[in-house]
């Protein structure tokens, strides 16, 4: 069926060849975009002003010789009122336009009897022949699969999915600004890294033919942002993607966006307060605070001491992190958690860090940095004894930052935040996949 209608659809595209029009133009004739038109439809009727729009044709209804088009671009959606007695190209348009096609129309507005802003053709062009028609129902959470696969016509058929890309977008917008007039200054590291490092997890592996080296897919920029604060930077940032190979779900995705941040002779008290700052917008209403051992024995009824250390991590996230509803800040991670954060000073086994939860989902993980070389040594040693007894996810051994805090590293305080699972809050989307535009997929040809 479907093939069959690209069989038409090519017929008519070759027809409109062989009359002389151009069906793929490099230049198009717009003044307006449908959404001004529609805003300032008051105005312009009443002077009568030509305008010139363009976009897709959304609905056609066709009849003798009259019709109506329905015209969506990406600000706004119009109806086209076409007259055979107006449009010389009305016979060529009755007998080889399509929903799906994008069209050319200038002309002047009116109100129909119904009451809907309409433009009439004065003039119109296909300036693009869609191939295959879009598809007339589209099935929602059953098709979701073909969504994520066909995000182009995901983004056509469904405005909610675009708003949130947008909004992705604003918010994404919204933290730059906002960092910049703090002082923040935003600095690219690299995404290709020797040793993979900054936080627990699987990294993608790749090989770099021309120096003949083997390279990771970075699993987080901290250990470059934190080298820039021994060279002198005191408040950095970095929006950009972080790649660890671990599973997909509605919190996850092998590709996604973070926000790391680092400030010089800050400490992470100081930087929660910051944070909700930062967030409140978005996060209303009042946070909580539990530390993280608290948090164990209110939802498991276990004493963390009673876990052994490389299942704790595990063991929080998938019995006390989902029973976190309200925006709380879980504080004082033990060590053997977070590698990289300062030691608590009263009790060395916890350190002085955060998490900010909220609908049992991490949006943010900051902490007073680690800047002891010696003591950030022991503790990259115990994460390499993890390694060898199987953990995959386990820190690695980085001689060049260690060598670089020799040098001293400031005082400071840094976080990572999750732009993806923030999004996803915000938009009260089911799932990340819902506000990443192409999302990670099996393969079709995998099954």
């Amino acid at each position: 069926m479907l093939e069959d209608i690209r069989k038409e659809r090519l017929k008519k595209k070759e027809q409109l060849e062989r009359l002389g029009y151009d069906i793929y133009p490099a230049r198009v004739k717009r003044t307006n975009s449908i959404g001004g038109v529609v805003q300032s439809f008051a105005a312009l009727s009443k002077k009568k002003t030509t305008i010139s729009i363009a976009g897709r044709v959304m609905g056609l209804r066709v009849q003798g010789a009259i019709g109506f088009a329905d015209l969506m671009d990406a600000s706004g959606k119009i109806q086209v009122f076409l007259k055979k007695d107006n449009l010389k190209s009305f016979t060529v348009l009755k007998a080889n336009l399509d929903i799906g096609d994008f069209l050319e129309v200038g002309g002047t507005l009116f109100k129909t009897k119904a009451g809907e802003k309409t433009i009439e053709a004065k003039s119109a062009r296909i300036i693009v022949k869609a191939l295959r028609p879009l598809p007339s129902v589209w099935h929602g959470l059953q098709d979701v699969e073909e969504r994520y696969r066909k995000r182009y016509l995901d983004l056509v058929l469904n405005p909610e999915v675009k708003e949130k890309l947008i909004e992705r977008s604003k918010i994404i917008e919204y933290l730059r600004e906002t960092l910049a007039k703090e002082d923040f200054l935003e600095i690219e590291t690299p995404m290709l890294q020797p040793i993979p490092g900054g936080t627990r997890a699987r990294p993608f592996k790749t090989h770099h033919n021309a120096l003949n080296a083997d390279f990771y897919l970075r699993i987080a920029p901290e250990l470059y942002l934190k080298r820039l604060l021994v060279g002198g930077f005191e408040k950095i940032f970095e929006i950009g993607r972080n790649f660890r190979n671990e599973g997909i779900d509605r919190a996850h995705n092998p590709e996604f966006t973070m926000l790391e941040l680092y400030w010089a002779y800050q400490d992470y008290e100081g930087l929660m307060k910051f944070t909700e700052k930062l967030l409140k917008k978005f996060i209303p209403g009042k946070w909580e605070r539990i530390k993280y051992t608290d948090a164990l024995k209110k939802y498991s009824g276990k004493d963390y001491k009673s876990i052994k250390p490389e299942q704790l991590d595990e063991f929080f996230k998938k019995e006390v992190r989902p029973k976190i509803i309200k925006p709380t800040f879980v504080t004082d991670y033990p060590a053997s958690v977070l590698a990289l954060a300062k030691f608590d000073e009263k009790n060395k086994s916890l350190t002085e860090s955060f998490q900010l939860v909220v609908d049992g989902t991490e949006i943010i993980k900051g902490f007073s940095e680690l800047n002891d070389p010696v003591a950030q040594r022991a503790q990259m040693l115990d994460q390499e004894e993890e390694r060898r007894g199987g953990n995959e996810e386990a820190f690695r051994m980085d001689e060049d930052f260690l060598e670089a805090l020799e040098y001293g590293m400031p005082p400071a305080a840094g976080l990572g935040l999750g732009i993806d699972r923030l999004v996803a809050l915000v938009t009260k989307s089911h799932s990340v996949k819902e506000i990443i535009a192409f999302p990670t997929l099996r393969p079709k040809d995998l099954g």
